[in-house]
C-alpha cells in the first residue's frame, strides 16, 4: 500500500465522500492508505498542504486563491462543497436580521471562510459591519455550535444536519444562503501542483477513488449515511436528513468537479472582506481539471 495524506476541516458531514472511500475501501482498490486528518483550524489545513504533511486537503477554496495571489502552486483539482449547505441560526428570541443589531455572530475566520458571507447577508438588509455587529472568529462549524449553545455567539451559519439538529432544540433559522447565493464553492479538493506533477500514479489513482467515492454516495444512501453516523456521531434521522438535502441540491458534485461559476461567486463576495489588488484571474485559472479527467478516462 502507498501511504497518502488527506487534511480535511474538523470532523463534519463535508467529508463524507472521503469517509466513502476510505469505509468503503476504494482508496484500499487502489493500493493507497489514506490517513484522513481532521483539523479544526481552516487555515491549518492550508498550511499542512504548503509544507508538505499532506498531500491533498478538503481546504476552504478561498485560501488557494489567497495562496495563488501569493505565488503559490496549490491547485483546485475537484469539489467538494459546490453550493451552500447552511442556515442562518440564531438563538432562540431573535425572530429576524434586525434583531442581529449589537450581536456576536460566529464565523470561522476573519480571513476566509464564512465571514464574506455573513457580511453580504447582512449588508443586504441595512446591517454592516463593524458598526452594527461583531464578528467572532470561532473555527468551523462544530465550534461555532457549541459556542452558539453556550451563549458565546447569538448566531451563524450552521450545515446540515446540524441545521436541523438546531431547530429541534428550539433555535430558529434566519434563512438559508444558498437562496441568495446558489453557486459558491466553500471547499473543495486541493493539492500542491509540483507534488501532483511528481506523484502522477498515485494522484490519479487517488482521483480515481474519489470519483467513485462520488458516484457511491449518490447511489448507495445506506452506506453513506452508516459512515456519517459512525465518523460524526449523528442519530440515523439527521444523517438521512443530510443525505437527502445534499442529493437533492448537489451540494457534492456527483461528477466530482469544482464549480466555476461557484469559485467565481467566491472571489466576488470574498472581496467584501478585504482590499485586494484586483484580481487579474478569472475563476477557472485557479482549476486544474486535467486530473480528473485522465483518471475518468481510465476508470
Amino acid at each position: 500500500m502507498d501511504h497518502l495524506t488527506l487534511a480535511v476541516v474538523s470532523r463534519n458531514y463535508f467529508n463524507l465522500p472521503a469517509w466513502i472511500g476510505l469505509h468503503a475501501g476504494l482508496f484500499a482498490a487502489e493500493g493507497l492508505e489514506v490517513r484522513i486528518d481532521h483539523i479544526e483550524g481552516i487555515e491549518e489545513v492550508n498550511d499542512r498542504l504548503r509544507d508538505g504533511r499532506a498531500q491533498l486537503a478538503y481546504g476552504v477554496t478561498e485560501h488557494v486563491i489567497l495562496e495563488a495571489e501569493a505565488g503559490g502552486r496549490q491547485k483546485i483539482i475537484g469539489g467538494n462543497v459546490n453550493r451552500l449547505p447552511f442556515s442562518f441560526i440564531a438563538r432562540p428570541g431573535i425572530r429576524d436580521y434586525a434583531d442581529l443589531r449589537g450581536r456576536r455572530i460566529g464565523v470561522s475566520s476573519l480571513r476566509a471562510g464564512s465571514s464574506s458571507l455573513i457580511i453580504r447577508l447582512l449588508a443586504k438588509r441595512g446591517l454592516h459591519w463593524p458598526e452594527d455587529y461583531e464578528l467572532v472568529p470561532c473555527g468551523p462549524i462544530l465550534a461555532r455550535w457549541d459556542m452558539l449553545r453556550s451563549g458565546g455567539i447569538d448566531a451563524g451559519l450552521q450545515g446540515a444536519p446540524l441545521d436541523h439538529i438546531a431547530l429541534d432544540q428550539g433555535f430558529v433559522s434566519l434563512g438559508n444562503p444558498r437562496e441568495e447565493v446558489p453557486e459558491f464553492q466553500f471547499t473543495s479538493l486541493d493539492v500542491d501542483a509540483g507534488w501532483a506533477a511528481a506523484n502522477r500514479d498515485l494522484m490519479l489513482r487517488f482521483c480515481r477513488a474519489f470519483l467513485r467515492a462520488h458516484e457511491r454516495f449518490y447511489t448507495d444512501q445506506e452506506t453513506a449515511s452508516r459512515i456519517a453516523m459512525q465518523e460524526s456521531g449523528i442519530e440515523r434521522r439527521y444523517a438521512d436528513r443530510a443525505w437527502e438535502e445534499y442529493t437533492r441540491d448537489a451540494i457534492f458534485p456527483r461528477d466530482g468537479e469544482a464549480s466555476e461559476a461557484g469559485v467565481q461567486a467566491l472571489i466576488e463576495i470574498s472581496s467584501l472582506i478585504r482590499a485586494l489588488p484586483e484580481r487579474p484571474r478569472r475563476a477557472a485559472d485557479y482549476i486544474d481539471r486535467s486530473w480528473l479527467a485522465e483518471a475518468r478516462a481510465s476508470l
